[in-house]
């Protein structure tokens, strides 16, 4: 299936493109930036507009084969020189504004997250070390927010600008298990012993930064939950670590084994219910499990909350798949950092 590119990469091209047309009154038909992991990435530039000031370039977004509600939509980068020696970001037509906490960005600022702000920087330094204003719009954003998470979430006037990667992996159920299929027969035929499972980057990023594993033992899930237990219950791998954020795996402890947020209910409600008992008072209704963790919780009630769903998702399992070896589970929020645990990790910690 054909891989597409995200919001976050359409407005770092579209940028690199506006600052070509500002610093050197260029206009490509193409440009390339670097990606995340140190890959590059070339694309179709389509329109540009150059005044007094300030050049905007727009970028088609193509999401590959995925059903993404952004496909085709036009990503707009304005952007004109600032005296601050830094890069500013506002929020353009159809790009949504964060208004609560608990999100990757905090409130105020346009609902470009973290990674496409460093992919945008890192495209504008290849123009010129000066600083920027960047305004992204997408026309349509505002349409497109309604079927989103976004209203729920508390972004108004848009579309957030997304993407950990800079590529979007198209979803296909039947495409990633014989893709998982093959990820677990590599790692058998390669002696590996203590296996690592992950939703995605996030998790493959923590469990390499806090436990002593090599990319080759990490396998990155995605949803498929239940079919990859199912999988590794018929190898003999010696130990299990699993690693990600409660709002993904906090599906599990209530036996959700397929975590798409089209065929399964958000973890909020579960996790709210747990956080009750924990701090034993009604706290305010959260809209994601990042802000119930991050926000609402105080002392040492964060931990004992995530050592509780830790415990919780590991046990429900151990119950649904008997045959698993030994699993650890770690819990971590948007910043990569540990929330909770439980299991034996002495096997991970290199000691």
């Amino acid at each position: 299936m054909k891989w597409g590119i995200t919001t976050g990469t359409c407005a770092a091209l579209a940028a690199k493109a506006a600052a070509l047309v500002l610093i050197r009154n260029e206009e490509p038909a193409e440009v390339d930036i670097p990606l995340p992991d140190g890959s590059r990435i070339r694309q179709q530039v389509h329109y540009f507009q150059h005044d007094d000031g300030s050049a905007s370039a727009t970028v088609i977004k193509d999401a590959g084969d995925d059903p993404d509600v952004t496909h085709d939509s036009l990503v707009i980068s304005t952007v004109k020189k600032n005296r601050l020696e830094s890069i500013r970001f506002f929020a353009g037509r159809g790009v949504g504004t964060v208004t609560r906490a608990g999100l990757a960005v905090a409130p105020g600022e346009p609902a470009i997250n973290p990674v496409p702000r460093a992919m945008i920087c890192a495209a504008l330094q290849e123009v010129s070390d000066g600083g920027f204003d960047v305004t992204i719009s997408v026309p349509e954003g505002m349409k497109l927010a309604e079927k989103t998470f976004n209203p729920r979430l508390g972004i108004v006037d848009g579309i957030s600008i997304l993407g950990t990667t800079g590529r979007v992996r198209p979803f296909s159920a039947p495409a990633l298990r014989d893709a998982l299929k093959c990820a677990l027969d590599v790692a058998v035929a390669a002696n590996i012993n203590n296996l690592v499972l992950v939703p995605g980057n996030m998790g493959n990023n923590a469990a390499q930064r806090h436990f002593t594993v090599v990319a080759q033992q990490i396998v990155d899930v995605s949803n498929e939950w239940g079919f990859i237990l199912a999988k590794v219950e018929k190898h003999h791998f010696e130990q299990l670590l699993i690693v990600g954020h409660p709002g993904k795996l906090g599906k599990l402890a209530e036996g959700q084994w397929q975590t798409h947020s089209a065929q399964s209910g958000s973890a909020v409600p579960y996790i709210s219910q747990l956080a009750s008992q924990v701090t034993e008072r009604q706290l305010p209704l959260a809209n994601t499990v990042e802000e119930l963790f991050m926000s609402d919780l105080v002392g040492d009630e964060r931990e004992r909350l995530g050592q509780l769903l830790a415990t919780k998702i590991g046990a429900q399992i151990r119950q649904v798949y008997p045959l698993l070896p030994p699993v650890a589970i770690v819990l971590i929020n948007l910043k990569g950092e540990i929330l909770g645990c439980c299991g034996d990790f002495e096997v991970w910690s290199g000691e």
